[in-house]
């Protein structure tokens, strides 16, 4: 019994969340708490458990140095989501408020908190990042007082202590009978590359927003550049439903030339545009990238944890950017928020199955920074193009110093390569193959011709690399680096055909003699020196899945039943999904399940079920991690593939637990799969 109380403090949502047939997750007060973020691709605002709080906000793709000699990290924006409430002259906090509650509305990417305070007023608010207004959010609230009472609100704009030289201001800006009350901090980024413009103000819904005698009056006060803040007071009577908004905008010079006066404008249309305007375009947005969904029947929870997954792949992008996402998108600043191979392995395939749209975004990324890849194999004696192991807006490499991976893990380049094919198998985009796909996926093929070693015995071996195991820094023949280099090959071939070009006579002799090491049983080595050691994560797996370079059946078992065991505890999450992929394409759906359960279940953080990376850490949210559990439901239990003609169903299997599984909105023709 006393064990029930306690996964239930831990994870509130278990009974609360099971309702709205897996849209919403609820949860009461936990005695443990990592939030959701809410996110628009640009911006990222994660709420706290406390009432009128939220603790961050991070901006996609604007960077700083993180120390005066360290590399590039991604920005923690100027916090405009924090407000204060006083209620008859008392603040609003989380000792004096009951019924707490918090509910996370996936269809809509609303994220509301509501509670009673005192005996006096029921209050509820809810934050959206705007999708429709990518550089704003919006905190919808209203109090229904018990009894006449006076109200303050203070909203704030919150300036990071790393900032520099901010300078903080209240403005009321007029056009003709108009008139717009604008809180604004403009302020320096940690060493000066950006300049960050951060914009907000009150919403009055039921007043006429024109008529400045009509709205309650402001008050500015500047506790300092770096804490400033606007209030305003009204008496309100008993059961009066009073709702206003508090709308922020933040603009940087990495998006525009006049950081300041934009985030003004934003804040300025979010002002003047009817709430249900605002707001139904919000929801029309999300609803459009919904048409591309999984529905599980039979588990709710199940169904859950795969909508939460599939939210945040939408959350941390947008099809208009040409960004890409980090590992842990716009939830914090974790691994600096550069871009690795997460994406391109674990995050792409799914998006590129329900939203095409988004994944030609994730592709452009790489082609928009082709000519630092060239510059990179150029630096260190290569031909072609060879992409950083971690990538930021520069597209230099990123990767601390420190890291072997900066310097030694090169399948990066051909796993985007591997992308760039698959997105035109998928999408047929002939136009986008001339102009950005084959020129991309030709240098990369270049790379890895100038990258192989002849061996005496006519093969080629790749020397000197850390393998998707970086357990395991320095060997040569790793498993996965060597395949994943081979299908580049073999994909740029391909596509020099499509495009009727003539490839390199040199691509396919040296990837049909690149090695791929074997044990005496006919297993998979992982690289030359490999001896049973523990892994990180999959490696000689991947080259079953994606790859399908080994595709023999017992050979794949074989694989399997070896490396599983040594995978680490403390290793990410996507090496489980690789393995329940493989068994549900191997016909073993108990196995499926079980493994993929083990790939997130694990990582979950209470109350929301937020990933963690592994089991053992706590830094989500861990879009990667997502990214390998979609995959198992859409290529192991869907038995989805992806084809040189399109995308293709083979052999769907279904666990158990589930009725049945529906994948909606696949492919560009949006097909829908029911498996029963």
């Amino acid at each position: 019994m006393k064990k029930s109380i306690l996964l239930f403090l831990l994870f509130g949502c278990s009974v609360l969340g099971a309702q709205e047939n897996g849209w919403k997750i609820t949860t009461g007060k936990v005695a443990q708490y990592t939030g959701i973020v809410t996110a628009n691709g640009r911006i990222g605002i994660l709420p706290e458990d406390k009432p009128f709080q939220t603790k961050s906000i991070i901006l996609n793709n604007v960077y700083d140095k993180e120390s005066p000699l360290g590399v590039s990290k991604i920005l923690l924006g100027m916090n405009f989501a924090n407000l204060e409430m006083t209620l008859d002259g008392e603040l609003v906090t989380e000792n004096n408020i009951s019924d707490f509650k918090q509910e996370l509305d996936m269809k809509t990417a609303a994220f509301t908190t509501s509670f009673t305070f005192k005996d006096k007023a029921q209050i509820s608010y809810t934050i959206y990042a705007l999708r429709n207004i990518q550089y704003t959010g919006y905190i919808d609230v209203k109090v229904i007082p018990t009894n006449s009472m006076s109200l303050k609100v203070t909203g704030k704009i919150s300036t990071p202590a790393e900032y520099l030289e901010p300078i903080s201001t209240f403005r009321i800006l007029k056009d003709l009978e108009t008139t717009m009350p604008i809180l604004q901090t403009v302020a320096k980024s940690r060493f000066g590359k950006q300049l960050v413009a951060t914009s907000a103000t009150f919403i009055w819904h039921a007043i006429n927003s024109t008529r400045e005698n009509q709205r309650p009056e402001l008050k500015h006060e500047k506790v300092s550049e770096y804490d400033n803040r606007l209030s305003f007071e009204k008496e309100l009577t008993k059961g009066e439903v009073f709702e206003f908004a508090w709308t922020g905008a933040e603009c940087t010079t990495q998006d525009f030339m006049d950081p300041q006066t934009e985030s003004e404008r934003f804040v300025i249309f979010n002002l003047l545009t009817p709430k249900n305007d605002l707001l139904d375009q919000h929801k029309k947005l999300w609803a459009e990238m919904w048409q591309g969904d999984i529905i599980i029947d039979g588990n709710l929870q199940d169904q859950l944890d795969v909508r939460l997954a599939l939210y945040h792949l939408y959350a941390f992008s947008r099809g208009d950017s040409d960004l890409s996402i980090a590992p842990m998108g716009l939830s914090s600043q974790n691994y600096n928020g550069h871009i690795f191979w997460d994406t391109e392995l674990w995050m792409f395939p799914p998006l590129l199955l329900l939203n095409q749209d988004i994944a030609r975004s994730l592709v452009n990324y790489r082609s928009d920074r082709l000519n630092k890849a060239r510059q990179k194999a150029i630096n260190f004696g290569y031909k072609g193009a060879m992409f950083p192991w971690e990538s930021d807006d520069t597209g230099e490499e990123a990767t601390p110093a420190w890291a072997l991976t900066g310097t030694f893990e090169h399948h990066i380049t051909a796993d985007v390569a591997i992308a760039f094919w698959n997105y035109y198998r998928v999408t047929q985009n002939k136009l986008w193959l001339q102009e950005r796909g084959y020129p991309l996926m030709k240098e990369v093929a270049d790379y890895w011709v100038s990258r192989t070693t002849r061996n005496d015995d006519d093969s080629y071996s790749i020397k000197n690399v850390v393998g998707a195991n970086e357990f395991a820094p320095n060997v040569d023949d790793n498993a996965f680096t060597n395949g994943s280099a081979i299908t580049a090959m073999q994909f740029a071939t391909a596509a020099a055909k499509e495009v009727g070009e003539t490839p390199n006579p040199e691509w396919e002799p040296v990837a049909s003699k690149i090695k791929i090491l074997k044990f005496d049983d006919g297993g998979t080595k992982e690289h030359a020196t490999y001896s049973g050691d523990r892994i990180k994560q999959a490696d000689v797996n991947l080259l079953s899945y994606p790859l399908h370079i080994i595709t023999d059946p017992a050979t794949i078992k074989k694989d399997l039943t070896y490396y599983e065991p040594k995978l680490a505890e403390e290793g990410p999450a996507m090496g489980q999904s690789v393995f329940a992929v493989l068994y549900a394409r191997m016909g073993d759906a108990e196995e499926a399940y079980r493994l993929y359960k083990r790939s997130y279940e694990p990582n979950k953080r209470p109350p929301f079920g937020a990933l963690a990376e592994s089991a053992t850490s706590n830094n989500p949210y861990f879009a990667t991690g997502a990214g390998g559990m979609l995959q198992v439901v859409l290529f192991g239990f869907g038995g989805l593939d992806i084809t040189e003609e399109g995308i293709k169903q083979k052999n769907p299997i279904l666990p158990k637990q589930w009725k049945s599984l529906t994948l909606k909105g696949i492919g560009p023709d949006r097909k829908t799969y029911t498996i029963k």
